[in-house]
């Protein structure tokens, strides 16, 4: 305390600053070195493909934000590799490195024909690997073309021809997908068929052409339709499972069992009731009166035993018959149904849930992860659930010779730099109390002036940095030649002592 009242206002109001300056910094160190750092992993990205893949990131348990209004997907620092992986196993990772058509932006004055034409072909085929890559569910693809030159003879001309490689598995894309890449570069190149396309993954599986003919990609297979199915139900669920209960939580599991025939079903159907269609109505009728004088003729009269007389009798006949006939028309329907491949047969669903999880919060989990994948018991679809301990991530030790993990290396070295700027501050304040208390000499020739001296006669008698020995000299009567030989040799010195002799205070 003694120290600090010894110390005078100027010191005092350093100290102060200084102090004010080291909690500032210590602060801002504090806030930097708590405070997450992120790392761009993908660029310009498609807005309607954000959500997807915020969604797998979210489901693989990764701190992410939104840049540029969502175009941009940054990561912490340190889990670049895990986001790139888990981004990729969605379909979901980086687009082309081809460049497309900014190619001709940087073409030369003087460049040859030649040089033109492939770098209009380069230009082409990075403009359509990128217009590939903005597909759901492919990374990204490489684009080769063969552009025919111009011959005389039209047989002659050999036919363009195209190659893509697209960087994903053959068993997430859609056989769609691939008939549609196929049109989409066989109309972006000039004469160029879709039978000349070749379409093949990252595997080397041939997608297009593929069958029989030419025309296109054949059906999709059962596995790879099941694999893609059960990939994109178990990214959902996963996704809903990380926003209810957090990440490490809670893992799902989907198996499907697809149904890929293509069958056709027709059905024939009649109506219920008849329209009258043709109609025809026959009547028959007899009428007559007779009278008997004799026998009565017949069979009858020739028989003894029926035989009979008949004296003034008489009879009347009455007959009358009507017969129709109507034809009746029933409509019937037809039905011609094309069924198409992907239906469900058996939906299969396994859900594990860490015993941290409250059994009836993980009951409702249950409940809401059976809903979201459509279970269906009349179906035979089953989902069960089991409560486990889930395994800690174990911590990666530090190199050799290291004892502080590489996690705490990034603060520390803040921490480092906030204690050398301390020390820094520190010791330039001890150097500055220290000049400040130490006692100045009086300069030698202020002594040698007994009072005040016109400035004409200092210029005459003085030098720039004058001794005791020349201002001896001067007094004894050569001071004008001595004068006279300083500002010739040292004219520089004088001009530099004149101009803090006047700068001085009168006082």
């Amino acid at each position: 305390m003694g120290a600090l009242q010894a110390m005078s206002p100027r010191g005092r109001i350093v100290l102060v600053v200084s102090a004010l300056a080291i909690a500032l910094v210590a602060f801002l160190m504090f806030r930097m070195a708590s405070a997450p750092s992120y790392t761009t992993v993908q660029a310009g990205v498609d807005p309607a493909k954000t959500g997807k893949i915020t969604a797998a990131l979210d489901t693989a348990g990764i701190t992410y934000k939104l840049e540029n209004n969502g175009t941009a997907i940054a990561v912490v620092s340190g889990q670049e590799s895990k986001a790139r992986v888990a981004l990729a196993g969605q379909g979901l990772a980086g687009g082309s490195s081809q460049p497309g058509f900014e190619l001709l932006d940087k073409q030369k004055l003087g460049s040859s024909t030649f040089q033109q034409q492939i770098a209009y072909q380069r230009a082409l085929e990075g403009q359509i690997s990128q217009t590939i890559g903005q597909i759901d569910g492919i990374s990204g693809a490489q684009v080769q073309l063969t552009l025919p030159k111009d011959d005389l003879f039209a047989d002659e001309k050999q036919p363009a021809t195209a190659a893509v490689l697209l960087n994903a598995d053959s068993s997430t894309l859609d056989p769609a997908a691939v008939r549609g890449i196929a049109s989409l570069v066989s109309s972006s190149v000039p004469n160029l068929k879709p039978a000349n396309v070749t379409i093949t993954d990252a595997s080397g599986s041939m997608l297009w052409p593929q069958g029989d003919g030419a025309d296109g990609a054949g059906p999709a297979t059962k596995p790879a339709a099941e694999a893609r199915y059960s990939s994109a139900m178990q990214a959902t669920l996963g996704a809903l499972i990380a926003r209810t209960v957090g990440t490490d939580k809670a893992q799902v599991q989907v198996h499907a069992d697809l149904n890929v025939d293509q069958s056709t079903q027709e059905k024939l159907a009649y109506a219920k009731k008849g329209t009258p269609l043709h109609q025809v109505t026959e009547t028959e009728s007899l009428k007559g009166t007779g009278s008997a004088s004799g026998g009565t003729s017949g069979a009858a009269a020739n028989l003894p035993t029926y035989a009979q007389t008949a004296a003034g009798g008489s009879g009347n006949s009455n007959y009358k018959r009507s017969t129709g006939t109507t034809d009746f028309g029933v409509a019937k329907t037809v039905t011609h149904t094309k069924i198409a491949p992907g239906a469900i047969n058996k939906l299969d669903v396994a859900l594990l849930v860490d015993k941290s999880v409250p059994p009836a919060q993980a009951t409702q989990l249950k409940n809401a992860v059976a809903a979201a994948a459509g279970i269906n018991a009349k179906r035979g679809d089953t989902m069960t659930q089991s409560t486990v301990v889930f395994a800690k991530p174990k911590a990666v030790p530090g190199p050799a010779g290291l004892p502080v993990p590489p996690a705490l290396l990034g603060p520390l070295k803040y921490v480092g730099i906030g204690l050398a700027s301390i020390l820094f501050l520190f010791f330039m304040t001890r150097a500055l109390r220290r000049r400040e208390q130490e006692a100045l000499p009086m300069p030698t020739w202020l002594t040698e002036i007994e009072g005040a001296r016109p400035l004409a006669e200092l210029e005459r008698t003085t030098s720039a940095t004058p001794s005791r020995a020349a201002v001896s000299a001067a007094a004894g009567g050569g001071g004008r030649s001595t004068v006279d030989s300083l500002v010739q040799e040292q004219p520089e010195r004088v001009a530099q002592q004149l101009r803090a002799w006047i700068s001085e205070d009168p006082e």
